[in-house]
């Protein structure tokens, strides 16, 4: 049975942080706990898309965050725009990093790369498959052990943008995010009423203007 439609949907109602702007796109630091775009579900509809379509009635999403991650979402401003972004998605010229609590202590840095595919009698949980699954990598590096909590601070990028490639892949690897309610077999441990996943740094070469941008933002926990 799919997991997408059962859940209690109550998205934050703070108004839309824009933390970059300018004449083709806009960025925003979506909460944890909204979705990035609509749900199928009528009670699912309010999320990031919808809310930036109130000010920019021509928005296009250029990419998503799962609905328990936070941090930086850009947004299209027309379809030039959008047509570029996602050109540059496609040829990897982004840059991501994503900052995570995970369970345990993660040493130094390495990778991870396992392939992934959907779940699809448990949607949306995604599982590693060697055969089936498309390719992920994600570069992992840890920044701090907190001894009291077990719990290691840890620089993410992810090299493909596989769905919740993020999640599995610390999960694969024996550490997995603090309060993932999906993919942690006790997401009740974490002190965070919330999912441990910020997406807090983008950078790229801005594809109409060539003006170079970086966006760093802080880490809520």
């Amino acid at each position: 049975m799919s997991l997408d439609d059962h859940f209690v949907y109550m998205p934050p109602q703070e108004p839309l942080v824009i933390i970059y702007e300018d004449e083709d796109l806009v960025v925003i630091e979506k909460p944890a706990g909204l979705l990035s775009v609509p749900g199928r579900l009528p009670e699912h509809h309010d999320s990031a898309y919808l809310r930036v379509l109130e000010k920019y009635p021509l928005a296009k999403i250029t990419h998503r965050l799962d609905m328990a991650t936070s941090g930086i979402l850009m947004f299209a401003k027309h379809r030039d725009a959008e047509v570029a972004v996602s050109k540059m998605f496609q040829a990897r010229t982004v840059s991501k990093n994503y900052t995570a609590l995970v369970q345990g202590q993660l040493e130094n840095e390495g990778s991870v790369e396992v392939p992934l595919i959907t779940d699809w009698e448990n949607r949306p949980r995604q599982i590693v498959h060697y055969e089936l699954g498309k390719p992920a990598k994600t570069l992992y590096r840890a920044l701090e052990y907190n001894h009291i909590e077990a719990i290691t601070r840890v620089l993410l990028t992810p090299i493909t943008g596989r769905s919740h490639q993020l999640r599995v892949h610390m999960m694969h690897i024996g550490h997995p995010i603090t309060g993932d309610k999906l993919y942690h077999p006790d997401p009740k441990q974490s002190r965070l009423n919330r999912m441990a996943l910020h997406a807090n740094y983008l950078a790229f070469t801005q594809p109409l203007s060539g003006l170079p941008v970086e966006i760093n933002i802080q880490v809520p926990f």
